[in-house]
């Protein structure tokens, strides 16, 4: 049975941890997450593995990113099964905070309010506190390991295009690298919150990439870029979608672009399905 990480639920054990590594030289990745780990977030540890000589996964539920009426308190929680998991990986070390006290004490005052790609009206625009709370619970993270790079999946884009802006905005010493997205055969991004999905929802929910890869096809034919999305949009919400946004954005600034030649392109996507939101996209 192969053995499971240390786990480390306080910033001063972690530091004692990741000392004797830092004492020798050697170099540390960190792969944050939520938990309830899939075979999608398997896969950044891997990756992380071949970038570092350590791996670090976080498994915190950040209370700061949630709204009110969002689904913190249901958040799947799986922490022994992702322990087993993270096992199989070889991964080095779990950070995984006892509570959330560790991460926000009290009179807890200070958080990181992203611009620039954080302000590009996709996810911002319907969820308008999330990047602060990303931000500002990845900048602790990347404050309290110090990793030499960091790994996110690229099915949370804007969330990259994030993180990887405050990195270097703030010159933390981070090298953020994004991985592909893992997806289910029938080619759904794969999702924490895919539980939620009815076996109904479950069969309608692959709409969301098969629209994206079939308009990302004609937009680097030439074809007209809203049209295509238009289109795109019509189909969406035809599969029973209630669909918040389906755009092409610049890949790097997500600012809109015009045509397929205003180059690199990411399609973006985010909908409800039933009582669960998903999100995708794919490059032009």
């Amino acid at each position: 049975m192969a053995r499971r990480p240390d786990v480390a639920k306080t910033v001063a054990s972690l530091r004692r941890k990741l000392a004797r590594w830092r004492d020798a030289g050697e170099t540390i990745a960190l792969v944050p997450t939520m938990g309830a780990l899939h075979a999608g977030h398997l896969s950044l540890v891997r990756l992380a593995r071949r970038r570092a000589a350590h791996v670090v996964v976080s498994i915190f539920v950040n209370p700061a990113q949630f709204a009110p009426a969002e689904d913190f308190s249901t958040y799947p929680r799986t922490f022994e099964t992702d322990l087993a998991a993270l096992a199989g990986e070889k991964a080095d070390l779990v950070w995984a905070p006892e509570n959330v006290a560790v991460m926000y004490p009290d009179g807890f005052s200070t958080r990181i309010v992203p611009a620039g790609p954080a302000k590009a009206g996709l996810e911002d625009a319907f969820r308008p506190d999330f990047f602060a709370g990303v931000a500002t619970v990845v900048g602790k993270l990347f404050i309290q390991v110090a990793p030499d790079v960091a790994v996110f999946g690229e099915k949370d884009y804007q969330q990259l295009k994030v993180v990887t802006r405050m990195a270097r905005d703030l010159d933390l010493g981070v090298k953020v690298i994004g991985a592909p997205t893992v997806r289910e055969a029938d080619g759904l991004a794969m999702s924490s919150r895919n539980v939620y999905l009815t076996p109904d929802e479950r069969a309608v929910a692959p709409v969301l990439h098969r629209v994206l890869t079939l308009c990302a096809k004609k937009i680097a034919t030439g074809h007209s870029v809203a049209t295509i999305l238009a289109e795109g949009r019509e189909v969406i919400e035809r599969a029973g979608f209630t669909l918040d946004y389906l755009e092409a954005r610049n890949a790097e600034t997500l600012g809109p672009i015009a045509s397929g030649k205003d180059g690199p392109v990411r399609l973006i996507v985010a909908g409800k399905i039933g009582k669960t939101r998903l999100i995708d996209n794919v490059g032009v």
